[in-house]
């Protein structure tokens, strides 16, 4: 089986606050769902019709139950989904104070099982032969993942279409400084790099959005997305060709899921073979309908409701 999409990294359980505005110690009930930048990603391009999996890790819990039962409920086939013997499943409790502060707390001690990612354990020809592969920057933080991302993307040698989400969460590194060179070892075998002003100012040691764009095309990849917040998306790719979409206006309600939605999108366009703007404006559009809700892997939009709010030039 051939899959549109392959994507390597996170999982784990979101509880978000079924209160809005209300600090963590005073929430008093929450929702469950399933979480993980890689992850929801699957399930963005799955809910746009893509057949997708996702490479990861549980803990051998009732939690690592409940995000298999999920993933197949999404559509996103869980095979590579291993559970690792006495590392709990990761949680992560966020805080929801709209219109732009999400604060998240993450649970990932000892150590998050999708970090457990081994290389000898990877399926190297479904890798190569996915249509589109996507791995994190989390995913470089520790060993054995760091290694295991790294093969799988010399093994696939820039076949079809390969995404470097940068996916910047320092917490996550033992020493912050020491990201750069995993990243540049990274973008030698990619196509294309997303990642917001944080992100690729990581990458490339650049924060203006045209400039890190360039360094990024300079680093090896073909395409460069460089989301900019409320000044919307650029991307350049190396044959000259740009585009800069403003966001769509939208009653914010949890930005936490909207990078997500937009990956997903992103696989979705560049598959269906777009031309670049129609690609970002469809992708700043299922961002902003995922801003708009409350949780990220269910909140994934339907084609149609990212036709509808394109249309609109708005979410209603």
């Amino acid at each position: 089986m051939t899959y549109d999409l392959i994507t390597m990294g996170r999982i784990g359980v979101d509880l978000y606050p079924l209160q809005t505005g209300v600090p963590l110690p005073q929430v008093t009930s929450f929702g469950k769902f399933l979480g993980g930048s890689a992850s929801n990603v699957a399930v963005a391009a799955a809910r746009l019709g893509r057949r997708t999996a996702v490479i990861t890790r549980t803990g051998d819990d009732p939690f690592g139950t409940y995000l298999h039962e999920a993933l197949r409920g999404f559509g996103v086939d869980d095979r590579w989904v291993t559970p690792v013997p006495g590392l709990p499943t990761p949680v992560t409790f966020c805080e929801v104070f709209p219109p732009d502060d999400f604060p998240l707390h993450f649970y990932r001690q000892p150590k998050a099982p999708d970090l457990e990612i081994d290389a000898h354990e990877l399926d190297l020809d479904a890798i190569r032969d996915a249509r589109v592969f996507w791995v994190t920057g989390t995913g470089l933080s520790e060993e054995p993942s760091r290694t295991a991302t790294l093969a799988a993307l010399a093994h696939r040698a820039k076949a079809g279409t390969t995404v470097f989400d940068l996916d910047w969460r320092p917490m996550f590194w033992n020493d912050p400084d020491a990201a750069r060179p995993f990243y540049a070892e990274a973008l030698r075998h990619t196509t294309v790099a997303v990642g917001n002003l944080d992100e690729v100012e990581v990458a490339t040691g650049v924060r203006e959005p045209h400039a890190a764009a360039r360094a990024l095309l300079d680093a090896g990849v073909e395409l460069a997305v460089v989301k900019q917040g409320p000044k919307g998306v650029l991307a350049v790719n190396s044959a000259g060709e740009s585009a800069e979409v403003p966001p769509l206006p939208v009653n914010v309600l949890n930005g936490l899921g909207a990078g997500d939605a937009f990956g997903g999108c992103l696989v979705h366009g560049l598959l269906a073979g777009r031309d670049l703007e129609t690609i970002m404006r469809h992708a700043n559009a299922a961002g902003a309908i995922v801003a708009s809700r409350l949780e990220c892997s269910s909140a994934m939009p339907t084609p149609d409701e990212i036709e509808a709010a394109v249309t609109a030039g708005a979410v209603q």
